[in-house]
């Protein structure tokens, strides 16, 4: 699926499923390198709930992030400004 396509199909579910505001969970898949965890760290809301979670190798970090969003917009928002970091993925 498009980039373009993931995101307009994720408004739609969040849109159609989630009255605003409302409490949500991100999910990502971080390179342990270059200090992208700490850039990512830095970008989520204040007052979130962060997780960390090493994988074995210690090549990436799992960052589980729980916190209140205005709307859908917000969470795209959000999201595509951690996937402009070099190989971060969104779950």
């Amino acid at each position: 699926m498009q980039t373009k396509e993931k995101y307009l199909k994720l408004k739609e579910l969040l849109d159609d499923n989630k009255k605003w505001p409302l409490r949500y969970m991100f999910k990502f898949v971080i390179p342990n390198k270059d200090g992208k965890v700490d850039l990512a760290k830095s970008m989520m809301p204040k007052g979130a709930q962060l997780k960390f979670k090493h994988t074995s190798s210690l090549k990436y970090v799992s960052m589980t992030c729980v916190t209140y969003m205005k709307s859908s917009q917000d969470i795209i928002d959000l999201t595509q400004q951690l996937e402009e970091i070099e190989g971060v993925m969104s779950l």
